[in-house]
């Protein structure tokens, strides 16, 4: 997979780690990562997974 799409349909932003470091998605908003989840963590929450979608849920 070389590129994941993470969109958040929180009502708060939603933090997870991204090479090492903290990222916050703002809530509702959406961002695109190049190289795919491989060096993603996502911390556990409530989400749906289609094909290179995931949406983070509250």
């Amino acid at each position: 997979m070389s590129q994941i799409t993470i969109r958040s349909d929180r009502d708060t932003d939603y933090t997870f780690n991204y090479k090492g470091e903290d990222v916050t998605l703002e809530a509702h908003s959406v961002i695109s990562i190049a190289n795919g989840l491989q060096d993603v963590i996502l911390p556990t929450c409530k989400m749906k997974v289609a094909n290179n979608l995931i949406i983070i849920k509250e």
